[in-house]
This record gives C-alpha cells, sequence and structure tokens, in this order.
C-alpha cells in the first residue's frame, strides 16, 4: 500500500472526516513530537509544540506512546496528557501484575549484559535498562558496524520468550508475551469511549500500529523513507509535525 501526503486535498478530507468522529489523538515521542538526539537525555518539546498539545488535549484526549519508560517521557512534555504508555507498549497497557512479569522475562538478559558489558563499551554500545525494555543504543559509536556484530554476539540465542526489534540506531528488548504500541493504542481507544484515532510515529516499534488500524483510523509516518511502512499517510519530516497539530487544531475550531 503506497504512502500519501497528509498535506493535500485528500489527507485535509481524511482529517476533516476523523474529527467529526471524535478521536483519540495519540503521537510517539522520539523523532515524533521532538528530533532524535545523540544523547536520549538531552531530548525535550519545543515550547510550540507542547502548546499546541496542550490545546489539543483541552478538546479531546491525547496520548503519548513511547518507547522510553512513562516516568522518563512525562518530565519532557511540558503539559499533561490524557494518558502516557511507555516502553513501546509494555508499560501502563495492561494490568500492573502483567507488566511485572514481563519486566521479570528480562532478567537472564541482564545477567548476560553484566558479563559483556567491557565488550559492549569498548564498541561504543550504550545499554538502557527502562524497566519493562532493554535498549542497546550505538548511534554515538565510532565504529557502528562493529557496535552491531557485538550485539548480535550478545543478544544470540536469546530466550524465546523475549523479543528483539530494531529501531534508529538502536536495538531493544522486551517480553515477547507484552503487549506492543498496536495493544496500547487499541486499548486506549476503548478506555477513552472514541470511536477512531489518529497514530504518528516514525520508526520500527510504530508498525505494529499502522499494519493493524482500522479502516477509520489515520495512520501517519514522519518520514517516507521506508516504502514497506503500512502508514496510509506520511509527513516529510519531524518539523511538519507542529503544522499537523497546528492544522487540528483549526480544523476543531471550524464550525
Amino acid at each position: 500500500m503506497k504512502m500519501h501526503h497528509l498535506f493535500s486535498p485528500e489527507g485535509e478530507a481524511a482529517l476533516a472526516a476523523l474529527l467529526q468522529q471524535r478521536p483519540l489523538l495519540a503521537f510517539d515521542f522520539d523523532g515524533t513530537l521532538t528530533p532524535i538526539v545523540a544523547r536520549p537525555g538531552d531530548a525535550r518539546l519545543a515550547p510550540g509544540v507542547s502548546a499546541r498539545l496542550a490545546a489539543l488535549a483541552a478538546l479531546l484526549p491525547v496520548a503519548i506512546v513511547s518507547g522510553r519508560s512513562v516516568e522518563d517521557v512525562r518530565g519532557r512534555l511540558g503539559f499533561v496528557p490524557q494518558f502516557i504508555v511507555g516502553n513501546h507498549g509494555a508499560e501502563e497497557a495492561g494490568p500492573p501484575a502483567a507488566a511485572t512479569g514481563h519486566a521479570g522475562a528480562l532478567s537472564p538478559l541482564r545477567a548476560r549484559l553484566i558479563e559483556a558489558r567491557s565488550a559492549l563499551a569498548a564498541a561504543g554500545v550504550t545499554v538502557e535498562d527502562k524497566g519493562h525494555s532493554v535498549a542497546l543504543h550505538y548511534r554515538l559509536s565510532r565504529h557502528r558496524e562493529l557496535a552491531q556484530r557485538v550485539i548480535g554476539e550478545v543478544l544470540a540465542g536469546l530466550d524465546e520468550t523475549l523479543r528483539v526489534f530494531g529501531g534508529k540506531l538502536v536495538v531493544n528488548v522486551v517480553a515477547r508475551l507484552a503487549p506492543d504500541k498496536a495493544d496500547a493504542v487499541r486499548a486506549l481507544v476503548q478506555r477513552c469511549g472514541a470511536q477512531a484515532a489518529l497514530f504518528v510515529g516514525d520508526d520500527v516499534n510504530d508498525e505494529p500500529v499502522f499494519a493493524s488500524a482500522p479502516p477509520h483510523w489515520l495512520t501517519v509516518r514522519v518520514g517516507r523513507d521506508d516504502p514497506r511502512s503500512k502508514a496510509r499517510w506520511f509527513l516529510d519530516s519531524q518539523r511538519e509535525v507542529a503544522l499537523l497539530l497546528e492544522r487540528l487544531l483549526t480544523l476543531l475550531a471550524s464550525p
């Protein structure tokens, strides 16, 4: 299925039709609401983006669905959305007992990472344990091919209870049975009583939402660099997300 630019006559019509259904507005964080930065701790929402999201949250339910932990992303927003889901859908998308079990499934991996920490550090790989998922970043590595090879060796033969997926210069590991972003967004739509959803994302972990979204949802990928993406619409860059937020506010203010 070919993606189409959202800022087109067809895209404008799709946005207007979606808003008639009082949808959930759900957004990824890194690479979507804010640019991807070399050091994840430096990421913050621009004041204009934060202000637009706050205005939207006063009109419709707004969710941030991130690969970060809930606590991490909460302090970077500058506004309070109705929902925050972290760890690629695994955190606060299901019963607390189940979430604890999913986090515990990572214990064998943690032991393996301790044994391999010298090799990982030498290859420029940074390990981020987010409780419900583990991320191995190699954005700052001077030898990215080496970093990928070392990560592959460390993760080789992992238990089948774990799931590994890539991203933009990162490799993620979660419990195989943990909810993903698609599970999380569907649960939030039901929870808030919305009739549909807008979901905007930019990476591999957003594809489950794109692939499983019902036809009356509106899915948007930031960037057209992946022709295999299942999103129905695209924006050319992260900078266009602020324009989308402004357009949503304009349409909601129209009679």
